[in-house]
Formats: C-alpha cells, sequence, structure tokens
C-alpha cells in the first residue's frame, strides 16, 4: 500500500464535540488534555484506572455506552524502558492489546467518529534505515528487548486500519519517538533512558556519589520529543489527517546517550565521572524517525531538547517526593 492511498482531506474536529482522552493520567494523556484546553475544546472527558479498567472489556462497553465521546484519543498503555519490558513481555503483549481492543471495539460500536491511537516508534525494525520511514514497518526483525510491546503496538495499527476498510471511519494512528516531560516515569527500574538518566544524575550529586556507571556503550542514538510537542502534533492530525499509514512524530534529530548523559549531567549539577557497564544491553542502535510525512501536513515541533530538558528536571525536583519507585 503506498503511503498516499486512500488519503483523504480532513476538516478540524468540532470544539464542542466530546472528547474522551483513556490514560488521561499519564505523561502523553495528560499533556494531550493540556493541549485540548489550550486549543478551546469544550467538553473533554477522562477516566481514571481505579474507575474504569480498560482491560476489562464489559466495563469499558458500559462507560462507552453510557458516555458516548464523539473522538477518542487513545494514550492509554502499559509503558516502561528496556529493564521493565525485557523482563515482563508477558504483561507488555498482553495488557496493551487488552487495552486496545477493548477501547476500539467499544468506540466503534458507540459510533465514535474520530479515534488517533497513539503508538510507539518502536514498532520500526531493529536496523530500518535511518532515518525511519513509515513504509518500513513489518520489514525486518524487532529489536528483542521490546518486541512483545512493539507486537502489540502493531496490532493497534492494524486494528485502526481494519476500521477504515471495513467501516470507512477517519481513524488514524501515531507514532512518537521517545518521549519526555512533566509527568514522567522516574522510577529506577519502570523509566526509559531520559528520565532514568535526570534521576541517577541528580541523587549522584546529592550523595556526593564520584561517578554515574549507565547501562551499555553510550554509542546508541536516540531521537527525543517533549510530550508537549507530541500533544499538540495529536491535535494537528486529528484536524488534518485522513489515512490508514502512521504518521510519525519526532524532532529529526537524534544524539548519543553519552551525549544525551552529558546534558543531563549539566542540567543536574553534577561533576561526577560518567562510566559505562558495557556487559549491560545497549538496544537497538539508531533510532530516527523521518518526520517528512507530518511536516509536509504542517507540524513542527517546538521545544529544543536542552530547554525541555531544564524544564523537566524543575518538574521532577518539585513532585521527587510524589514520585513511584517501581
Amino acid at each position: 500500500m503506498s503511503a498516499e492511498m486512500n488519503e483523504r482531506s480532513s476538516a478540524p474536529i468540532d470544539r464542542s464535540g466530546r472528547i474522551y482522552v483513556a490514560g488521561h493520567r499519564g505523561m502523553v494523556g495528560s499533556a494531550v488534555w493540556r493541549a485540548l484546553e489550550r486549543n478551546g475544546f469544550e467538553d473533554i472527558v477522562g477516566r481514571t484506572s481505579s474507575e474504569l479498567d480498560l482491560r476489562d472489556r464489559d466495563a469499558t462497553f458500559e462507560w462507552f455506552r453510557s458516555s458516548r465521546p464523539r473522538y477518542v484519543v487513545l494514550a492509554a498503555a502499559k509503558v516502561g524502558g528496556i529493564v521493565a519490558n525485557s523482563t515482563a513481555p508477558v504483561q507488555f503483549l498482553s495488557e496493551n492489546l487488552q487495552i486496545q481492543v477493548n477501547v476500539m471495539d467499544a468506540a466503534l460500536e458507540a459510533g465514535v467518529e474520530k479515534l488517533l491511537f497513539l503508538g510507539s516508534s518502536c514498532i520500526y525494525p531493529k536496523f530500518a534505515p535511518q532515518p525511519i520511514p513509515e513504509d518500513s514497518l513489518l520489514t525486518g526483525h524487532l529489536e528483542p528487548t521490546n518486541d512483545a510491546y512493539a507486537i502489540a503496538k502493531i496490532a493497534g495499527i492494524l486494528q485502526v486500519q481494519s476500521v477504515r476498510r471495513q467501516y470507512g471511519l477517519p481513524w488514524i494512528s501515531a507514532m512518537p519517538t521517545n518521549l519526555y516531560g512533566p509527568g514522567d516515569n522516574f522510577s529506577p527500574t519502570g523509566s526509559h533512558v531520559l528520565p532514568a538518566l535526570l534521576r541517577r544524575y541528580d541523587e549522584a550529586r546529592r550523595n556526593g556519589s564520584p561517578f554515574v556507571e549507565n547501562w551499555g556503550t553510550g554509542t546508541p542514538r536516540r531521537e527525543f520529543l517533549h510530550v508537549d510537542d507530541m500533544a499538540e502534533a495529536s491535535l494537528h492530525l486529528l484536524d488534518v489527517y485522513d489515512g490508514p499509514q502512521q504518521v510519525n512524530v519526532g524532532t529529526g534529530v537524534d544524539e548519543t546517550i553519552a551525549e544525551i548523559a552529558s546534558h543531563v549531567a549539566e542540567v543536574t549539577g553534577y561533576e561526577g565521572e560518567t562510566r559505562w557497564d558495557t556487559g549491560k544491553p545497549d538496544g537497538t542502535p539508531q533510532k530516527l524517525l523521518d518526520i517528512s510525512k507530518i511536516r509536509a501536513l504542517g507540524w513542527e515541533p517546538s521545544i529544543g531538547l536542552r530547554e525541555g530538558l531544564a524544564s523537566t528536571f524543575a518538574w521532577y525536583r518539585d513532585h521527587v517526593g510524589e514520585l513511584r519507585n517501581a
């Protein structure tokens, strides 16, 4: 299928229509909520996991029948870093499949006009061409440290495409690069690389540690997008995009993990040594997204990495007493 096949023009979604943000308390969902408020949406709804467990199919269908949202942003997911993905693949596969299937099936039954499914750049093959174009999907082997999570997200893309084919609804998917920002998971075992680095270097500074030791060699290259940029991209896609192919969302710029660690040390004020445990896995050697598609749709990121790191670290310091440790 070509990238343009079955793409159609799209009108902006109605700011007065009810929009459900699934996962609105998470880092991505809360950023989407803030973006919707900034852009004049009048009827934004969400439910915490204690109020509505999206793994519970009957409860999910019942909620959609009673609430009748017109639009949905599916940001709810079980997420984690390399340690979490490596040690709990069953949960990452099963729970994400349950959430996605339940929400999309219930949304379809309830007549949701437009749904945005948010995935992850880990859906692409480990050795995909760099930067990674959208049509690299399903062309090679996945990175084994997060393949279970990736398969779940690929299934979500296919479910969106299937709804489009069978029912003609303008549902869409977006695949962000590595995200960071306020509300991130800073736990030692469950976090992604950037919040893990921020916490590690801050604790080393406060404890007077002579060195910080990071996993791997420091040579893999990573791209990072501030979650508020991702939220604005999500709204932009809801307004302008109607096509079957997932859309990459990133910055188009990457750096080595060692360079990023240096930025983190600077932001946190840590002046000690950085060491690398080369016996630990590196993960994918490079993961830079080709964002020419979303750029052609009129969106560009606006928050630079240094600015975003500084604001994220400020948020972390303000909330460090409230953060989870697993």
